[in-house]
C-alpha cells in the first residue's frame, strides 16, 4: 500500500509540459518491479515547445517582463521630464515641459475630461483605450498563471487531486477568485450609478452617458481584457477543451461583442448591469465546482442549491428585466439623441433598438442552454444519481486507467 501511494504521489508531481500539461508517456518504461537493472535508458520524450509569441500567455514570468516593460519606460520618462524642465529652460521647442508621459496610457486611464470636477472626475473613450485593453490581456495572463501553479495546484494536492484534474481545479479557482471579486466590485460601482438595483429606466434617461466615472471606465475595460485573454486561451488550446466548447467560444465572442459595442455607443450603464448579472452567479458556479472535485459531498449539494437560485435570479430573472427595458424603455432616450451622430456621442436610432436587444437575446439563449444543463444535474441528484460538473468531459478516464493498473502490479 506504501509502495503504491509513493507511485501515485510520483506521477501526480510530473508535470513537463510548459504549459502546465502532462504531454507523451509519463509513466516508467519498464514495469515496477521488475528485474531490470536499470531504467535510465527509457526513451527521452521531449517537453511540447511553447510558441514564442504565446510564452506570455503560458509563463508567468515571461508576461511579468512584459508588464514591467512599459512601467520601466513610464519611469525612465518621468525621471527626464524631471531633468528638462529642472535644467532647461522652460518653453523649449524640442523639449515642451507639459509633454504628456506616452507610456502612462498602457496602464492608466487616457481621456480625462478636463472640465469635470477633482470630487467627481470624469473620462471619455479613446483610441488609446485599445493600449490600456492590451496590457490588462497580458495582466490576466499572469495572475490566471500564477493563481494557478502557486496556489490552487498545491491546493489541489495536498487535497489528493491528481492529473488533469490539477488543471481543472485550477481553471476554477481562477475563475472563483476573478468573478468573485468584479462581481463585488460591480455591485460598488452600481451603487455609484442611477441604476441602482436595476432602475432599468436609468439605462435610457439623459443619453448620451458619454463621461464614465473612472472606476466604472477601468472596470469595464479589464472586463474587456479579461474576455479577449479567456478567448485566447480557448482558441489557442491553452486548456483542454469541454463538450461545451463551441457553445463558449460562442459565449466569448457575444460577450466581447456586447462589452466593445455598448462602450462605443455609450451604453455603459447597461453594460454594469449585464456585468453584474454574469459574473455573481459565475463566482457561485466556481465555488460549487470546487467543492465537486475535492468531492466534499454535503457541502457541494448546498453550494449547488444555492448556486441554483443565485443563477435563476441574475441570470434569467434579472437577464429578462434588460430585455424588456430594451425593448418596451427604448423611447425614454431623449429625442436629441435618437440619431446616429459621431461627434455628438449619439448613436441610439431607432434601429439601433434592435442592434441591442439581439446580442442579449442571443446571451440569453445560451444561458438557457447552461440553465438545461443545469436542471439536469438536478434531476439527477434527486434521483440518487451522483452530482457532478455539468460540462464534464470524461476528464478522469486516464486516472481510472492508471488506478487500476496500479492495483495489479501490487
Amino acid at each position: 500500500m506504501d509502495r503504491r501511494r509513493k507511485s501515485l504521489l510520483e506521477l501526480s508531481n510530473i508535470e513537463q509540459d510548459p504549459a502546465h500539461h502532462l504531454t507523451g508517456p509519463f509513466l516508467p518504461q519498464t514495469p515496477v518491479g521488475s528485474l531490470t537493472p536499470e531504467r535510465s535508458n527509457s526513451p527521452y520524450v521531449r517537453p511540447q515547445a511553447v510558441n514564442a509569441y504565446i510564452r506570455w500567455a503560458v509563463i508567468p514570468a515571461v508576461s511579468l517582463k512584459v508588464l514591467l516593460v512599459p512601467l520601466v519606460l513610464y519611469v525612465d520618462w518621468q525621471l527626464v521630464s524631471y531633468i528638462v524642465a529642472r535644467f532647461i529652460p522652460q518653453g523649449n521647442t524640442y523639449f515642451p515641459s507639459d509633454l504628456p508621459n506616452p507610456f502612462a496610457q498602457f496602464f492608466l486611464l487616457s481621456y480625462h475630461i478636463p472640465s469635470s470636477s477633482d470630487d467627481d472626475p470624469r473620462y471619455q473613450k479613446g483610441w488609446s483605450d485599445l493600449l490600456f485593453i492590451a496590457y490588462y490581456v497580458v495582466f490576466w495572463s499572469l495572475i490566471r498563471q500564477s493563481l494557478s501553479i502557486y496556489m490552487f495546484k498545491p491546493i489541489a494536492r495536498y487535497f489528493g487531486i491528481r492529473k488533469e484534474k490539477l488543471d481543472r481545479f485550477a481553471e476554477q479557482g481562477y475563475a472563483m477568485a476573478y468573478f468573485g471579486i468584479m462581481g463585488a466590485w460591480g455591485y460598488r460601482i452600481m451603487g455609484q450609478l442611477p441604476t441602482w438595483w436595476y432602475r432599468t429606466e436609468a439605462f435610457w434617461i439623459d443619453y448620451p452617458h458619454w463621461d464614465m466615472k473612472p472606476e466604472l471606465k477601468r472596470y469595464y475595460l479589464m472586463h474587456m481584457a479579461y474576455w479577449i485573454q479567456q478567448l485566447l486561451v480557448l482558441v489557442l488550446g491553452l486548456e483542454k477543451p469541454r463538450k461545451d466548447y463551441y457553445e463558449l467560444v460562442a459565449h466569448h465572442l457575444v460577450t466581447i461583442w456586447l462589452v466593445g459595442w455598448s462602450y462605443l455607443i455609450n451604453l455603459t450603464l447597461i453594460g454594469n448591469a449585464v456585468y453584474m448579472s454574469m459574473d455573481i452567479p459565475d463566482a457561485f458556479f466556481a465555488f460549487s465546482k470546487l467543492l465537486n472535485y475535492l468531492r466534499a459531498e454535503r457541502a457541494k449539494v448546498v453550494s449547488f442549491i444555492i448556486f441554483i437560485c443565485v443563477w435563476t435570479y441574475f441570470r434569467h430573472i434579472l437577464n429578462f428585466y434588460i430585455l424588456y427595458s430594451v425593448w418596451f424603455e427604448y423611447d425614454l432616450i431623449p429625442e436629441s439623441s435618437k440619431v446616429w451622430i459621431w461627434a455628438d456621442g449619439t448613436y441610439l436610432d431607432w434601429w439601433m433598438k434592435y442592434q441591442v436587444f439581439a446580442p442579449l437575446f442571443l446571451l440569453q439563449l445560451l444561458n438557457l442552454f447552461w440553465y438545461y444543463l443545469i436542471m439536469r444535474v438536478l434531476h439527477r441528484a434527486a434521483v440518487g444519481s451522483e452530482l457532478d460538473d455539468v460540462r464534464s468531459d470524461d476528464e478522469d478516464e486516464g486516472e481510472d486507467e492508471d488506478l487500476s493498473q496500479s492495483k495489479k502490479e501490487n
